[in-house]
Formats: structure tokens, C-alpha cells, sequence
């Protein structure tokens, strides 16, 4: 395996632009037919749905109807590749119009003339057995990169602790602790394994309502899953202790860090090592917002009026607050906090097509676990592009910025050592060829397919 890749020749940028006639399509020709072959390239799709986007956001209700037409007859949502990419966000267009109110007519039009049911699973992800998420997450590396990294530096970091503390930020519902606690057992064969406090932040409903993103496990509770960590801990000779904590990503887990907090006072006699392990879920929290109303005539304020105020940096500051023995963070690398939708669209497009290229190598047409796994992807689109406010919670960040988070809230990077290298490697082997991994700047690593980063991963220390 390469240890760095080169990008692919077939998505360098930018890509040309595309030209639209002012007037209407033309009826259906073999023209046409042939016109539409050559707009099955993912540079005219993308352009067809920047053209979209600007006609929806505009009210210009003729002109998206016009464009809705082309790609309806161009994106199957059972065609190729680029053709599903495409797909969702044509169903993802139609549904900003349905849900903003903007373009009525096309939204009533859409509903009538495109086969926006056409593929019903679209929009509706699956929930999961224990079993089944565990064999779906081993799918790709997407997210068993991001576990094998973290538990290297995990067990680098807390060697020689009696008792180990693991705070898990996680959107994958612990599946990333079963091979932690093995590592764990293989690493203590000769002496006495470290007592593991498992503590697991659980996004709790409000109003009723689980808010978004949809969980993916079937009617287990986070007690149950508990349970059975704790007794595939104790088959290998680990004692866990597991906690759930109700918290919500809305307020950065403040919640979380209360608790945290509360338990570092009443066990300050007995040093244990913290791991903070964030795993895919902090681009929940929400980003930079304007300072409340309240605030802004608040005496006491000492900021600017125009200041905005960052609960992912609050979130990092409480953290390093408490002193952590290690904070692993891993997370897509891509931005989707955009507030224009056209910049937003573009990028989402540019970054999405991955998931999608990568289901063409394992996954046959027409598998339930294919569906499964694009519909995930289909309402991570729909949420970038339909929704706003709120609701718009896939706001991922690049590496980038990330980084600078981190180093504003008092961290250092630290190297993943050989060893973290070694098993990420061998890991990427049991995947497709096009998997590759890469060392950026203060050796965080980085999982590529085709050249292009997918997922980093990165280790941080207390300054």
C-alpha cells in the first residue's frame, strides 16, 4: 500500500462550466437522447444542480422546472455512480422548495411530474440490529479508520494507569469500544488490566422528538448496550464500568461536561487517565452565532456587538478544562458550513461523490446493505441542502479548522506512533485498492480514496 496518492485524474478541478439555453429543453429527440449521454458526466450534473439551486433560490420557477426535467430523465436513482450522487440532490432541491416555501409552483409541479417516489428509501434510513451495525460499520474504513487510530493512541497514552476514563463523543453507538477493550486485555496478559469507566454521551430527545441525525440503532437502549459491553469485558478478564449521561450537541454538551467536571472533584485523590474521544460528532455542535440579544446590552459584556460566539469552542475550552491525559478527534474532512446553498451544494458534491464511488467496488446492485448505505448518505444531502436554521445539522468542518480549534483551546498535536501507522495500514488491506493513507502536518493521519481525503484523524495533549 502507498503511504501517499496522488489525486485521481477524473475529479481534478475546476471543472468547466456549463451552458444553458435561455429558453425551454426541447421535447424528447434522439437528440436529445444523445444530449442527455453526454450530461451524464459528473461536471454537467454538478453544474445542472448549481443551475437549479440559483433558479430555485431566485424564484424562478419556469427555469428550475426546465432544469428538475433534464435531470429527472439524466439521474436515475438506480443508475450509475454519479447518476445516484445526482439523484439525491435533485430529490434533496425539490424538497428545500416543498419545505422553504420558495418556488411553490415547482413544488407543486415536482410533486405531480418527477419521480420524486420513485425511490422511496431515498430519505429514509435504516435502524440496525447490534449485529448488523457492527458488520455495516466493517464495511468500509469510513469509520473503522478513524477507531483503529484512536485506540493505538488510546493505549499509547494511558500505559501504566490503574484506572482509565473513556468520555465517548460518538456516532456509531460504541462500536468502537469492543476492540479497545480487547487491545486492552491482549496488552495486560501479564499483569493486572486497568479498571475502564466508560462514559457515553447520549443525545436525548427534545419535545418528544430525538432530533436529528436519525439513530441508527433498532430498539436498544443505551442501558442494554451497556450491559453487553460490560459482560464482553468481563469474558476477557476487563472490568467495565458504563455510564449514560442525557445530554444534546445543541448546547455542547454541557451537560457532559458537568458531569465530567463533578467527577474529577470527587476522584482527585485517585489520579485516573481521561480520554475524550470524539468520534464524528462534534460538526453536531452548532457553529459561530451571533451573540444573544441579551448579551449584547449586557454591561458586563466585554465584547463587540458583532461578535460571534462558538459553542465548538466552548466545547474545546471546557474540555481542556479538565485536563485530559489524551483528546483523540476524528472527522470527515469536507466543509459543509457554507451559508450560501450554491457554495454549499458544490462542496457537498465535490466531497459526497466518494461514498458513492466507493459502494461500486463491494456492493452489488440492488443489496439491502447498498440501500442501506446510500440512503445514510441521501439524508446527509437532504439535511445540507433542504434544511436550514436548526435543523441543518451536518455542518462538517475541513482538518484546517479543526486544528485551529484545537490549538486556540490550549492543545498540541501529538504523532501517531509507528505502531498506530502499522495497524491503519493493515486495516486499509482488507478494503478495496483505491483506500490509501496519508501524513499531513504534525502527523495527523489522513484516509484517502483515490487521492482524495476522506477522514482525519488527529491525537491532542494538554499545552
Amino acid at each position: 500500500m502507498q503511504f501517499t496518492e496522488s489525486l485521481a485524474p477524473h475529479r481534478t478541478r475546476p471543472w468547466p462550466g456549463l451552458l444553458l439555453p435561455v429558453a425551454g429543453f426541447p421535447k424528447t429527440t434522439t437528440a436529445t437522447t444523445a444530449t442527455f449521454t453526454s450530461l451524464g458526466d459528473a461536471n454537467c450534473m454538478e453544474q445542472l444542480l448549481v443551475h437549479c439551486a440559483n433558479a430555485i433560490e431566485s424564484n424562478d420557477a419556469t427555469l428550475a422546472q426546465q432544469i428538475l426535467w433534464v435531470l429527472n430523465n439524466t439521474a436515475p436513482p438506480d443508475g450509475d455512480s454519479n447518476q445516484r450522487l445526482t439523484c439525491g440532490f435533485l430529490r434533496a432541491l425539490i424538497a428545500r422548495a416543498a419545505r422553504n416555501g420558495s418556488c411553490k409552483m415547482l413544488a407543486a409541479v415536482a410533486a405531480s411530474n418527477y419521480d420524486i417516489n420513485m425511490a422511496p428509501q431515498l430519505f429514509h434510513t435504516h435502524r440496525f440490529s447490534i449485529i448488523e451495525l457492527a458488520s455495516f460499520v466493517d464495511l468500509t474504513p469510513w469509520h473503522r479508520f478513524g477507531f483503529t487510530a484512536a485506540n493505538a493512541a488510546i493505549l499509547e497514552a494511558v500505559e501504566g494507569y490503574s484506572v482509565v476514563h473513556i468520555v465517548d463523543f460518538s456516532s456509531t453507538h460504541c462500536m468502537q469500544i469492543p476492540t479497545l477493550i480487547d487491545a486492552i486485555a491482549n496488552r495486560s496478559v501479564d499483569a493486572l488490566p486497568p479498571l475502564i469507566k466508560l462514559t457515553v454521551a447520549h443525545v436525548a430527545e427534545e419535545d418528544g422528538q430525538v432530533p436529528p441525525p436519525p439513530c441508527m440503532l433498532d430498539d436498544i437502549s443505551y442501558e442494554e448496550l451497556g450491559l453487553k459491553l460490560i459482560n464482553f469485558a468481563r469474558s476477557r478478564n476487563v472490568t467495565l464500568k458504563f455510564q449514560v449521561v442525557r445530554s444534546s450537541y445543541k448546547d455542547g454538551f454541557s451537560s457532559v461536561i458537568d458531569h465530567l467536571r463533578v467527577q474529577k472533584l470527587v476522584f482527585k485523590e485517585n489520579p485516573e487517565a481521561l480520554v475524550i474521544n470524539c468520534h464524528m460528532m462534534l460538526h453536531y455542535i452548532s457553529e459561530e452565532t451571533q451573540m444573544p440579544t441579551a448579551l449584547i446590552h449586557d454591561p458586563n459584556n466585554l465584547f463587540e456587538p458583532s461578535a460571534l460566539i462558538s459553542h465548538r469552542n466552548i466545547f474545546l475550552k471546557a474540555i481542556r478544562g479538565l485536563d485530559p491525559t489524551v483528546v483523540i478527534l476524528v472527522d470527515e474532512d469536507a466543509d459543509l458550513t457554507a451559508s450560501d446553498l450554491v457554495a454549499r451544494l458544490r462542496s457537498a458534491f465535490n466531497y459526497l461523490w466518494i461514498p458513492y464511488d466507493t459502494v461500486e467496488t463491494f456492493l452489488s446492485k440492488g443489496s439491502k446493505q447498498r440501500e442501506w448505505y446510500e440512503a445514510d448518505i441521501c439524508w446527509k444531502i437532504e439535511n445540507v441542502i433542504a434544511q436550514e436554521g436548526a435543523q441543518r445539522v451536518e455542518r462538517v468542518e475541513p482538518k484546517g479548522r479543526w486544528v485551529q480549534r484545537m490549538r486556540n483551546a490550549g492543545f498540541r498535536g501529538v504523532e501517531f506512533g509507528e505502531e498506530a501507522v502499522a495497524e491503519v495500514k493493515a486495516m486499509l488491506d482488507e478494503h478495496a485498492a483505491g483506500w490509501g493513507l496519508k501524513k499531513e502536518e504534525e502527523d495527523h493521519l489522513v484516509l484517502t480514496w483515490k487521492g482524495h481525503n476522506v477522514v482525519f484523524a488527529t491525537a491532542w495533549l494538554p499545552c
